[in-house]
């Protein structure tokens, strides 16, 4: 069993502000009060073993973080009836991966908000992101 002490996603529970909100064999779907401030109903899918990233996970994990995302989405559906989704997994430091244990963001988008139709790529294609090699 792949397991880290003060890792939150292997400790969800031991965060009061982190909930358990659906869960099956391998996954939780997790939501954090003060992660949603800004992104209302966003969450995260993660598996239950410590994966360091989304490369490391076994396939019955895929199929489980598959069916997880099916069974968050109606949840959110249900509760906060957004107009799209914004999905993604950070991989690495370069990509803002700050907890080194895979998870995959799953943040309701709304037509109302500043920056509704602007996704990842958005920020990704600006002319300032552009490497420049040396």
């Amino acid at each position: 069993m792949s397991y880290e002490t003060n890792c939150p996603f292997c400790n969800p529970t031991k965060d009061h502000n982190q909930k358990i909100i659906v869960e099956n064999k391998s996954c939780y779907f997790l939501q954090h009060d003060k992660q949603q401030d800004v992104l209302e109903g966003s969450g995260v899918i993660v598996p239950k073993q410590h994966r360091a990233t989304t490369f490391d996970l076994t396939k019955d994990e895929w199929n489980d973080t598959y069916e997880l995302l099916q069974k968050a989405k109606e949840y959110l559906d249900r509760i906060y009836a957004p107009d799209g989704y914004t999905l993604g997994w950070n991989v690495g430091e370069a990509s803002n991966q700050s907890i080194r244990h895979s998870h995959l963001h799953v943040i309701p988008r709304y037509q109302d908000e500043p920056l509704a139709g602007k996704g990842l790529l958005h920020w990704l294609k600006q002319p300032e992101n552009k490497r420049v090699r040396k």
